[in-house]
């Protein structure tokens, strides 16, 4: 195939002092991880993967150095990003408490509440949360989960659908209603659940790769303590956009992953020896790295907004890169089982097979196609509803 210039992804690795001092515990680290672990990635592999990490302070490298990370700006991240699908580096296990819950809690949190993070960091606590439900899924607002105060405790009842990492999180970020008066928006709180309390029931949904990544949730009569609360009672509406926001934002880093990933796979088709591309197959696979780049540039610059502009409320980029990932992502892998040939069809866990079937979540993980095209609809083209 034509020669395609990658220098790009070196060079942005190379001019970020913090991805190059990344580079040397990752060559240090990874080798004994492959050694014990090989391809496995497990929950248990990419725990230890996490501890690894955790142990020379590299698990949130964007987190202010101040509660366990080192305060890198936008640049840095997205270097670092790249660095780690550069390298094939697992995902850490704890990612949605990383990602998502442990900034939540080091804006909204009580002193209490904070010391969770350090324990999410080494990944001793396993943050999920409890959003969606069967009749509320992308229209969170509709939530029917009750929490009912009885004294120092919230009585709450109701289950939790799809809920990521359910079956091996240690803890809940749980929103719930507290006011059924209340218009949809106003009457919900959050609630930081330990998963060990009485009353709490989880069921395994089985997926097309045969693993059990969610959870289905079942609240019957929890008394969980009023300490839990997140934020004001009644509010939880604003803390549930804090998480989203840094949802989005996680969908934003994890697209210089697919830039990486295309760009390995024009590298092993560039290689001597391996097995001619045909000229539909090579123009696909460019396609493919020209729309990783197009995303990646285009987060880097969301993410440098949001930096500038902490306060201001979630614009509709975040949406519009979330869309554009989910559908990249089921793109890419769709094009890898193509050009893998009979190997690509194998289901066996992590390979080329099983991540085409992984990647068919992506499109309705973390908010569907369909709602972010109406958000973006809306929001963006300003199209009436």
């Amino acid at each position: 195939m034509t020669a395609v210039d990658l220098t790009p992804i070196e060079r942005r690795v190379a001019a970020s002092a913090p991805a190059l001092e990344l580079a040397r515990v990752v060559d240090d680290a990874l080798p004994a991880f492959l050694g014990q672990w090989g391809s496995d990635r497990s929950f248990a592999a990419r725990l230890d993967w996490q501890r690894r990490l955790a142990a020379v302070g590299w698990v949130a490298p964007g987190w202010p150095a101040d509660i366990g990370g080192r305060g890198l700006g936008v640049a840095d991240r997205v270097a670092c990003d790249l660095l780690l699908g550069d390298r094939k580096a697992p995902t850490i296990a704890g990612i949605l408490g990383v990602n998502n819950v442990g900034p939540t809690l080091a804006a909204w949190g009580t002193d209490e509440q904070k010391q969770s993070l350090p324990r999410i960091l080494d990944g001793s606590e396993i943050w999920c949360q409890g959003f969606s439900e069967p009749d509320a899924g992308s229209d969170l607002a509709s939530l029917r989960t009750t929490a009912v105060r009885d004294g120092d405790h919230y009585v709450v009842n109701g289950e939790k659908l799809w809920t990521s990492q359910g079956m091996e999180a240690t803890h809940c970020q749980l929103l719930v209603r507290t006011d059924p008066q209340a218009p949809k928006h106003k009457g919900i709180s959050a609630l930081a659940v330990p998963l060990d309390l009485p009353g709490i029931e989880r069921r395994p949904l089985r997926q097309l790769t045969g693993e059990s990544e969610f959870a289905q949730l079942y609240f019957r009569d929890v008394r969980v303590p009023v300490s839990c609360l997140l934020g004001p009672e009644n509010a939880g509406w604003g803390v549930t956009m804090t998480t989203l926001a840094h949802e989005r934002s996680g969908v934003i880093a994890v697209s210089a992953v697919l830039e990486a990933e295309a760009a390995a796979l024009i590298r092993a088709h560039q290689a001597d020896g391996d097995a001619p591309l045909s000229a539909v197959q090579a123009d696909e696979l460019v396609q493919r790295f020209i729309e990783s780049r197009v995303l990646a540039t285009m987060g880097e610059d969301l993410l440098a907004e949001a930096d500038a502009d902490s306060a201001a409320a979630p614009g509709p980029g975040p949406s519009l890169i979330k869309l554009a990932w989910s559908q990249l992502s089921q793109s890419l892998s769709t094009t890898r089982v193509a050009i893998s040939g009979a190997d690509g069809l194998s289901p066996q866990p992590y390979t080329t097979g099983w991540f085409y079937l992984n990647a068919r979540a992506s499109t309705i993980a973390g908010g569907t196609t369909e709602v972010m095209k109406n958000i973006l609809a809306e929001r963006f083209l300003g199209l009436p509803r």
